[in-house]
């Protein structure tokens, strides 16, 4: 049998065009079904979970759902313009989001795009948003204090660089208010803020934009926003987004604080696209990765060791509950991951009680050790004396003849709450809070009444630093109490003293 030459080069061109038509097959795909932000693809056999797809228009999407017949992609832009038949292409590429000191300043979306009217953003580096945590030999346990220069937290739940504390309460609580006083009170400390909304009113993330833009603190702080206007998917990448931005500066050696403003609506946006993709619910209607992808969110903050640059990520996340009930879904997974939670409580807030921390739920899991040793000596036993507070003034309720040493501690309680009542966007240096808490511990202010505390230790600040500068100097320098500075703290008290009789 006679082969002729001219039929091996038809044979050979036809299984290289076959080979070719499979490797465009593996890198471009084709929209089955289009909806509600979902995208259902056929003949992307190689794409990889969570990457980069590109669209008609320039419609980016991100692969969720690798199914054996199908991609399931969610669109990071409107699905309205994607057509089924439409092509849809690989991009060998994770969703990354751009990093640096250009974002400084700036208002982006989960994509790094500006949503404020100062142009592009420029940048020379980008980064995946999903990336593995830092593991344990690489990481340093927390011991530098974080001051939010809010009194009730700072004396009684210190947070540390590196830690993750939960803000936790009702809504229209100031769990936002607590966020931002703890940006504001960064300024001048070398430590980077990033504020990521989620699900906001876009009139609430300008008015914070605003109030950040009048302290002076735009400089050292970026926003991330993915409003209730967005799609889920935007939304669900927002945390990741932020956190990339974070990771990028924490590498770098500095120091970073990054505000999640709220996982509740996060768990949502995630509920939302997980139904969609027609993935089984479980508890509360969500997904059963939900534990899974707030823990490998929030597992990436922690302050590294020297030699892998000392840099640190603190996180502070907020929930929000429905009635105060933390053994809800959401909360009770927040708080088993976090290393502590701030919980604010209605009843104390509609008591004028700002910020209405509830000192009895709250817990700093590093606790003392991220706290400087002159505030644990006067905050010591800020939460024991609180807690006698509130038995005995649950208990005067039924009783109307009361013993002195029952009046005394109900003098020192109101006096204690009344001491760590603070405005907002009016943060403490940590030596003026010590100060403060240092006359509350030596009683000096048993004798007033409830309503002259704040007066009297706004006038007694002002008059130390105004005729005994060196206390406060030898305080900020020693960072601990002896002796002597405790003599020279208690005469300069005693001196404002007799000053107002």
């Amino acid at each position: 049998m006679k082969i002729d030459s001219s039929e091996i080069s038809a044979l050979i061109k036809a299984q290289i065009k076959g080979f070719e038509a499979k490797l465009e097959t593996d890198d471009v795909g084709t929209v089955i079904s289009v909806g509600d932000g979902i995208a259902l693809c056929y003949g992307l056999d190689k794409a990889m979970l969570g990457e980069l797809l590109v669209f008609p228009h320039g419609i980016y999407g991100m692969a969720m759902n690798l199914d054996r017949e199908d991609v399931g992609a969610v669109l990071l832009g409107n699905d309205k313009e994607i057509m089924e038949g439409d092509t849809v292409k690989r991009t060998h590429k994770v969703v990354e989001v751009p990093v640096g000191d250009g974002l400084l300043g700036r208002v982006v979306n989960p994509l790094g795009q500006a949503l404020d009217e100062k142009g592009a953003v420029t940048y020379t580096k980008t980064r995946p948003i999903e990336r593995i945590a830092p593991g344990v030999m690489t990481r340093k346990s927390v011991d530098t204090p974080l001051e939010t220069g809010i009194k009730a937290i700072d004396a009684m739940i210190p947070i540390g660089r590196g830690q993750r504390e939960l803000i936790i309460g009702d809504r229209q609580t100031g769990k936002t208010a607590i966020a931002l006083d703890a940006i504001i009170n960064q300024k001048g400390k070398n430590v980077k803020c990033v504020y990521v909304a989620i699900g906001q009113k876009n009139s609430s993330v300008a008015a914070l934009v605003n109030r950040l833009k009048n302290m002076g603190c735009m400089d050292y702080v970026t926003v991330v926003s993915a409003s209730a206007s967005e799609s889920a998917p935007i939304q669900y990448i927002a945390p990741f987004a932020g956190m990339a931005i974070a990771e990028e500066w924490m590498e770098q050696g500095q120091d970073v604080l990054i505000v999640f403003d709220d996982l509740s609506k996060h768990a949502v946006a995630y509920r939302t696209l997980s139904l969609l993709l027609k993935r089984a619910p479980g508890r509360e209607a969500y997904p059963g990765d939900i534990f899974y992808l707030h823990s490998r969110l929030l597992e990436r903050a922690c302050r590294l060791a020297p030699e892998y640059g000392g840099g640190s990520i603190t996180a502070l996340p907020i929930v929000e509950t429905q009635a105060g009930d933390i053994s809800a879904y959401i909360p009770t997974n927040v708080i088993s991951i976090t290393d502590g939670q701030i919980f604010l409580v209605v009843d104390l807030f509609n008591e004028g009680q700002r910020p209405a921390v509830d000192s009895g739920f709250s817990v700093s899991r590093v606790g003392s050790s991220a706290q400087l040793k002159a505030m644990k000596q006067v905050a010591s036993s800020l939460k024991i004396e609180l807690a006698s507070y509130r038995e005995m003034l649950s208990f005067s309720q039924f009783g109307s003849d009361l013993d002195a040493a029952t009046k005394k501690i109900l003098a020192h309680g109101a006096v204690t709450m009344e001491t760590l009542k603070q405005k907002q966007y009016a943060p403490y240096p940590w030596y003026r809070q010590v100060v403060e808490l240092f006359a509350v511990k030596q009683r000096y202010l048993d004798e007033l009444a409830p309503k002259q505390v704040g007066p009297f230790l706004n006038d007694m600040y002002k008059f130390i630093e105004a005729n005994q500068p060196d206390v406060i100097k030898q305080l900020q320098e020693k960072k601990a109490f002896d002796d002597t500075l405790t003599k020279e703290l208690s005469k300069a008290i005693e001196d404002y003293i007799a000053t107002r009789k």
